[in-house]
């Protein structure tokens, strides 16, 4: 409690309003006070103070002048008005003694002035200049952590607030397109000490500041503001091979991520490079290939291995896919020869690739228009076929089929058509 020493007479602090208000409470209303020198003024010893943060309760003596019916409080904001004062409120009863000045701000000294009023707008010299000042701030919060490296969110903790007064924190995030800060979360109670910010990008850094508020939801300054990172994907696997040369069956095989945290690896295959991707198999971190069971020729599909960690975060899907595909069929034979030689029908060919180890013959012999007899001769070693039971008059049709090593077979040859011709009867 200050009190400043030198008397102020109403009077002289007409001199320094910027506005006062009549006594019907009109506060909002420049008025001219009317002075009676004959009222009983508020003894200024008599008046003490106690301060909050926002807030100055004020207690003085009754003034006994049976013409009193309230008081006047005179109020200037030294930081701002300097000693400008104006009439802030009435106390309509002159048996109150205690009148509380809200709505303050905090570390900030006031001046005051009182006057005891009468009816009909009449009022008693102010008492001396009295000075006062609210309450600091409660301090901000000290300690303020947030955790780096967790996936897709950034936790952050703090000390919570010594000061019983305080009731509830505000969470800030720095927006950085906008160049402010932005309240994320309100989080009620002294002694929670913990948020945790969700959904956020991968490998993206944030940045928080905390702010403790009291129970009459006044702020303390920001802490210091703090800063962390989310956890960046995994990387992906390295050096993804697939095979076009296996039969039924594509090998995918890679080298393993080169993050540590990795446990497990997803093989996703489509028919499309760019698109359609699906899982085929999840395999364990110490798995390096992968058998695509396929159970056709010359079929081709894009592959993809997408590394997953512990945290369950997957490497980026926006690589290139590897294509492999299944051995395809080998080429057809290609006939060089197809006659009848005496009684016989001989069939010569030469190979397309050099995959073929052996060759199917085919002969459909034409029974009648509509139907055939087809006959499958295998594993023949040469370049050659020749076929002695053929009948005069018939009409034979032979095909060639070439087999790989993996018992694979080409495609059938065009039929060669051969005729051994009835030799005319003599007459």
């Amino acid at each position: 409690m200050t009190k400043l020493m030198q008397t102020t007479s109403l009077t002289a602090l007409l001199l320094l309003l910027s506005g006062c208000n009549n006594l019907n409470n009109n506060l909002n209303t420049p008025q001219k006070p009317k002075i009676d020198e004959t009222l009983e003024v508020v003894d200024n010893t008599s008046l003490k103070s106690i301060s909050d943060m926002t807030a100055i309760a004020f207690e003085w003596k009754k003034v006994e002048d049976p013409r009193v019916i309230g008081y006047n409080f005179y109020r200037a904001n030294m930081h701002k008005d300097g000693r400008r004062l104006k009439l802030i409120d009435s106390v309509k009863n002159k048996y109150s003694t205690h009148f509380v000045d809200t709505k303050l701000e905090p570390n900030t000294k006031y001046v005051y002035q009182i006057s005891s009023k009468a009816a009909n707008g009449i009022e008693s010299n102010t008492t001396n200049a009295y000075v006062t000042q609210t309450l600091p701030r409660i301090v901000p919060v000290s300690f303020v952590q947030a955790l780096s490296d967790l996936p897709n969110r950034i936790k952050i903790v703090w000390r919570p607030h010594p000061d019983l007064r305080v009731e509830y924190y505000k969470i800030e995030k720095f927006n950085s397109t906008l160049n402010e800060w932005n309240t994320e979360k309100k989080i009620k109670g002294r002694l929670q000490s913990e948020y945790i910010d969700t959904n956020l990008d991968n490998d993206e850094s944030f940045k928080y500041r905390i702010t403790a508020y009291t129970f009459e939801d006044i702020a303390t300054n920001p802490s210091s503001a703090v800063t962390a990172k989310t956890k960046a994907l995994p990387m992906g696997v390295q050096q993804l091979r697939a095979t076009n040369n296996e039969p039924k069956k594509i090998l995918v095989g890679w080298e393993a991520s080169v993050t540590p945290d990795v446990i497990k690896y997803e093989i996703l295959r489509s028919s499309i490079k760019s698109f359609g991707f699906s899982k085929l198999k999840v395999v364990n971190k110490n798995t390096f290939a992968y058998t695509d069971e396929i159970n056709e020729d010359g079929k081709e599909y894009f592959y993809k291995v997408i590394s997953i960690d512990k945290d369950s975060l997957k490497s980026s899907s926006k690589v290139d896919a590897v294509k492999g595909a299944t051995l395809n069929k080998p080429s057809k034979p290609t006939i060089t020869l197809a006659q009848i030689q005496g009684s016989k029908a001989i069939l010569n060919w030469l190979p397309s690739d050099d995959r073929a180890i052996s060759y199917n013959v085919y002969k459909k012999t034409m029974l009648n228009f509509f139907e055939s007899k087809t006959e499958k001769f295998t594993d023949i070693k040469d370049l050659r076929f020749e076929d002695n039971n053929i009948i005069t008059g018939i009409e034979y049709k032979y095909s060639i089929q070439a087999n790989d090593t993996y018992g694979l077979m080409s495609k059938k040859t065009e039929d060669a058509s051969l005729i051994l011709p009835k030799i005319p009867v003599k007459k």
